[in-house]
């Protein structure tokens, strides 16, 4: 029976969890694969740590470059995480003509164009399934079950963190601050959740399944970001009232160009690729997952509208994914067919991200006014002379003192023109806070 022989980088959460699960199921796969998966090194940078999965002394090694050049090793894992090491040991090991495993999507999104130029220079391939949705199939959904389809919509939950944060807040009405304390103290958000709560996480998986989508590379510093910090009790509160559920939502969208911001060359649809909190309406689907799950919502011009749904994070949900790489790439040494699935291609010509100034929504905004006659009348005049429509209005009571919440629900409008729009509201004496919008999708088109 072939045997492919594997090498480690990294025995932590992912790593660990990725031997873990060949020490469990590595004789179901052989059955399946009729190859057999060995476990040849294992690279850490501590020999003498007590880990939470042991790694049989005969194994361990404290060099990665051991592991690259080890002419015995077919298959690089990448379990370091980083951007920095990871892509020193991915780069290396094509380059020494092995294929990689890793579920660093930091590292994909950052680097992937280079990495992907690496795997067509140095013919081999990297698989990066477990870099998005932990144990959802999302990326061979993408490569392969949607490969007949154009994606004009993708909208994912991708952070576990986030929606089990806004979950709890909605269910229990309970406040940001306590409920991100139980996150850390259950491990579903580390000690310092920066990239997390502020929406880094997501961007760096929704602009990777943008590019999968669309065929260009979209980079991060392109993808419109909005965390979740400034979610409150009163927001959950009345988008729920409004028959809303918050989620932070990763979006792909086309967009129809018009024919002045092509300005001469060929047609092309942008993409508006964004990560915010957004409301969704309660019927949808979307805002029924709940806690640490993740979903992904695809729609195809063929197939219509899918949806995939499981634990987006995790040991065991990345090391299945991880796990699925494995095989796709023991099949591929199996056949001698490296790229027969190439892990990115260009295509589609010319692409652009839609600049979030010229994105159309729907917004929900909470303002903190001053209750007197007139103030409803100053805001109203202010979104007209800016061509901003409002849909319903409410002012709740039992919030009676020096300033009460005004919510606003507005019609499709501008980024753009709600943010200059608002400006000018923020500066009116009778608006005691900042105006708080989150945009509002309605899956209609």
């Amino acid at each position: 029976m072939q045997e492919v022989n594997l090498g480690i980088i990294g025995s932590g959460t992912v790593g660990g969890g990725v031997l873990k699960a060949i020490q469990k199921n590595g004789a179901l796969m052989c059955s399946r694969l009729g190859i057999r998966l060995k476990v040849l090194k294992v690279a850490v940078k501590n020999m003498k740590k007590v880990r939470a999965v042991p790694v049989p002394s005969a194994l361990l090694c404290q060099s990665w470059e051991e592991v690259v050049r080890d002419p015995r090793v077919h298959v690089i894992v990448e379990a370091v995480g980083g951007t920095t090491t990871a892509r020193s040991i991915v780069l290396s090991a094509l380059n020494a003509g092995k294929a990689v495993v890793t579920a660093n999507k930091a590292l994909i999104s950052a680097h992937g164009e280079e990495l992907f130029a690496a795997v067509q220079r140095h013919g081999v391939n990297l698989y990066y399934e477990a870099s998005v949705g932990g144990g959802i199939p999302i990326i061979k959904v993408l490569r392969e079950g949607l490969v007949g389809n154009r994606i004009s919509r993708i909208y994912g939950i991708v952070n576990g963190t986030c929606n089990y944060i806004l979950t709890r807040m909605k269910l229990e009405g309970s406040n940001f601050d306590e409920v991100l304390k139980d996150a850390q103290r259950l491990g579903y958000a580390e000690a310092e959740p920066s990239l997390d709560i502020d929406g880094d996480d997501a961007m760096h998986k929704t602009g990777i399944l943008a590019s999968l989508a669309h065929g260009f590379w979209v980079k991060p510093k392109s993808i419109y970001l909005e965390g979740i910090r400034s979610i409150t009790g009163l927001d959950i509160q009345f988008a729920n009232q409004l028959g809303y559920t918050i989620k932070l939502l990763g979006i792909v969208k086309t967009q129809e160009a018009s024919p002045a911001s092509a300005r001469g060359r060929k047609r092309f649809s942008p993409v508006q690729v964004s990560v915010t909190p957004t409301l969704i309406p309660n019927s949808h689907v979307l805002a029924s997952v709940n806690h640490v799950f993740n979903a992904i919502f695809v729609r195809g011009d063929i197939v219509g509208d899918t949806l995939y749904y499981g634990r987006g994070a995790g040991q065991d949900a990345t090391a299945s994914a991880v796990l699925s790489d494995l095989a796709d790439a023991a099949l591929d040494l199996k056949t001698g067919n490296i790229n027969r699935i190439p892990p990115f291609v260009p295509h589609e010509g010319d692409g652009a991200v839609l600049d979030i100034d010229d994105v159309v929504s729907r917004y929900y905004v909470r303002l903190s006014v001053v209750d007197k006659p007139g103030t409803l009348a100053r805001i109203a005049t202010i979104l007209g002379q800016s061509k901003i429509g409002i849909s319903s209005v409410i002012q709740p009571e039992g919030h009676e003192g020096e300033s009460v919440p005004l919510i606003l629900m507005i019609h499709d409008a501008p980024h753009s023109e709600m943010n200059k729009a608002f400006a000018r509201i923020g500066r009116l004496s009778v608006v005691k806070a900042p105006p708080k919008m989150i945009r509002v999708e309605t899956f209609d088109s």
